[in-house]
């Protein structure tokens, strides 16, 4: 994965091919996907419905860290929520 000047990996959309839901309505990510997210056997995932037609995972790692950042910020959110009100 190609990094910017920054040192943070490029983001970027990536199409990894399709997949087939199993008849214990499993699917399998590809290996290809598997590897470019770091993603490994027992990883949790969240699950997000988009509307009626999309599905979209999201490592549960990093919610969390996003969820525990946010947390620890509130009162800063809260005041640039204020004063963009104003």
């Amino acid at each position: 994965m190609k990094k910017l000047a920054t040192g943070k990996p490029e983001r970027r959309e990536m199409v990894y091919g399709t997949t087939t839901i199993g008849e214990k309505g499993q699917v399998v990510i590809p290996a290809e996907a598997r590897k470019a997210l770091g993603l490994v056997p027992g990883e949790k995932l969240l699950v997000f419905g988009m509307g009626r037609e999309m599905l979209a995972l999201a490592k549960l790692s990093d919610l969390e860290r996003f969820a525990s950042h946010l947390a620890s910020r509130v009162e800063a959110i809260r005041t640039v929520i204020a004063e963009s009100s104003r």
